[in-house]
């Protein structure tokens, strides 16, 4: 493992903004999800949420340029469940959605735990999620049609939420829980390793400041070995 890359995941992880979130509701279209993930990335998102329309709507491994293994994708498969969790998380809950008690998206504080929820062109948001949100918030528009594409909507909010927290300084100082930031790490620094981890339900070893893996000689016989001749 090279240096350069332990210090680029570093970079990454120092940025993250585990209080900032996207839910997208009943995702139809993998590529729209796989747009939405690779903006989340870019502003620091660390987690987001996804409400499937079905199993098919999945995100697939070869999407999103590789965003998705960076940035965690939560399911979900009703409304409920998701916005009780975002709530949990003393999140507010913006759904964007045009209606008469809508309001600019760039009047909202962004420096409050936030998590943005879109709806789909095909559906737009839910009623039940409009009427769980604390606020529904709006892209000026002044030409003929009435919505943008959720990705570029997305983006949008997503940027100025961002440029709030930079003028915060909400960047300056990691958030990252250090169990979070040490799981991200390794997946990073060591994917074979971590698949291997899962497949035969090993925990991760530590590793130094180097990337280099720090493990007891009975966790490497066990990496080596089928787990039947455990």
């Amino acid at each position: 493992m090279t240096s350069p890359r332990i210090q680029r995941i570093n970079q990454l992880l120092d940025k993250r903004q585990p209080d900032l979130t996207v839910c997208m509701e009943r995702v139809h279209k993998a590529h729209n999800l796989s747009a939405v993930v690779r903006t989340a990335d870019a502003v620091g998102v660390h987690r987001m949420h996804a409400i499937w329309a079905n199993e098919d709507s999945r995100l697939g491994n070869a999407t999103a340029s590789g965003s998705q293994n960076w940035v965690d994708v939560v399911s979900h498969y009703d409304v409920d469940s998701a916005i009780k969790t975002l709530k949990a998380e003393n999140m507010q809950i913006l759904a964007t959605h045009l209606s008469d008690d809508s309001v600019d998206y760039r009047d909202v504080d962004y420096t409050k735990p936030t998590a943005i929820m879109l709806g789909t062109e095909k559906f737009g948001i839910s009623e039940n999620a409009i009427a769980q949100a604390d606020h529904c918030i709006v892209i000026p528009m002044v030409g003929m049609v009435q919505s943008l594409n959720v990705s570029v909507a997305n983006a949008l909010v997503l940027y100025e939420a961002q440029r709030q927290r930079q003028a915060a300084g909400m960047y300056d100082t990691p958030k990252l829980a250090k169990s979070e930031r040490d799981r991200v790490m390794f997946e990073g620094a060591h994917p074979i390793f971590a698949n291997a981890c899962h497949r035969k339900g090993l925990p991760y070893p530590d590793i130094n400041e180097l990337g280099e893996i720090i493990a007891s000689d009975e966790w490497w016989q066990k990496m080596q070995m089928d787990k039947s001749a455990w």
